[in-house]
C-alpha cells in the first residue's frame, strides 16, 4: 500500500516475560508476534491455541472463569519467570442487536468475556506484579466504549467498563512500579468482524476519517510501547488507535 511504512520500531524485552490473553488470533497474535520478536518470553491464554509457534508458551483457558486466570498467572510464573506484561486482547463484538431485541444471555456473554476475563486477568497479574514491584498492564478496550455504537449495547458498554476500571486500578497500584493503561481502536480488520454484520461494519468505517479499516500490527505497535520500560509517566489512560475517529 502506497505511503506505508513497513518498517517497525524495536522494543527491548529481553529477559522480560509476557502473558496475551485472546493472542492466538487478531491483534492479540500480533501482540505475541512483536513482543516475541522484541526478545520477550510470550505465554497465551485462549481457548484455540491453533497455530501458536513453539516458542510460545500456550495456556488453554477460559478467562471467564477466575480460576483458569489465575492458574494461567502461576504456570507463567512457573515456567518462565515472573510476569512482567499482561496484555487483555480477549473478547468478543457479540450479536448485532437493537437493545429491544438483546436476551438476557447474550448481554451476559458479553460481559463475562470482556468485563469479567478482563477483571479476572488484571487481578491475578497485579497481585504478582506489586510483589515484584514492576509490571505493564494493556487492556484492550475499543472506541465503543467512549462514544457507543448503535447495535452493540453490549460490546460498547464492556468496553466502557474496561475503561472505567483500568483507570481505577491503575490509581489503587500508582507508585508500586506497575503502570495500567488501556487502548480503544476503531474497528480493526480482525476474524471478530465474522461476528457482526455489514451494516454495523459500516457503520464504523465511515466514521474513521482515514476511510479504512485498521491493521492488527499498527494496534500491537502501540500496545508494544505501552508495555515496554519506555512507558514511564502514563497510567490510567486510554489511547486511541482510531483513524481520526476519537474526538476526545
Amino acid at each position: 500500500m502506497a505511503g506505508y511504512k513497513t518498517t517497525v520500531n524495536s522494543y527491548d524485552f529481553g529477559g522480560r516475560v509476557a502473558l496475551v490473553t485472546g493472542g492466538a488470533s487478531g491483534i492479540g497474535a500480533a501482540t505475541v508476534e512483536l513482543l516475541h520478536r522484541c526478545g520477550a518470553r510470550v505465554a497465551v491464554l485462549d481457548q484455540n491455541l491453533d497455530g501458536l509457534d513453539d516458542d510460545v508458551l500456550g495456556i488453554e483457558g477460559d478467562v471467564r472463569r477466575s480460576t483458569d486466570a489465575d492458574a494461567a498467572v502461576a504456570r507463567v510464573e512457573s515456567e518462565l519467570g515472573p510476569l512482567d506484561v499482561l496484555v487483555c486482547s480477549a473478547g468478543v463484538g457479540g450479536e448485532s442487536l437493537r437493545t429491544v431485541d438483546m436476551p438476557d444471555e447474550e448481554w451476559r456473554r458479553v460481559f463475562a468475556i470482556n468485563c469479567d476475563g478482563t477483571f479476572f486477568c488484571n487481578r491475578a497479574a497485579l497481585r504478582r506484579m506489586i510483589e515484584h514491584g514492576y509490571g505493564r498492564v494493556v487492556n484492550v478496550a475499543s472506541i465503543a466504549g467512549k462514544e457507543g455504537n448503535p447495535m452493540a449495547g453490549a460490546y460498547s458498554a464492556s468496553k466502557a467498563a474496561v475503561i472505567g476500571m483500568t483507570k481505577s486500578m491503575a490509581k489503587e497500584v500508582a507508585g508500586s512500579g506497575v503502570l495500567v493503561n488501556c487502548i480503544a481502536p476503531a474497528v480493526v480488520d480482525t476474524p471478530i468482524l465474522g461476528q457482526l454484520s455489514e451494516e454495523h461494519i459500516g457503520y464504523m468505517v465511515d466514521r474513521i476519517p482515514l476511510k479504512r479499516l485498521g491493521r492488527p500490527e499498527e494496534v500491537a505497535r502501540l500496545i508494544a510501547y505501552l508495555a515496554s520500560e519506555d512507558l514511564s509517566f502514563a497510567t490510567g489512560a486510554c489511547f486511541d488507535v482510531s483513524g481520526g475517529r476519537a474526538v476526545y
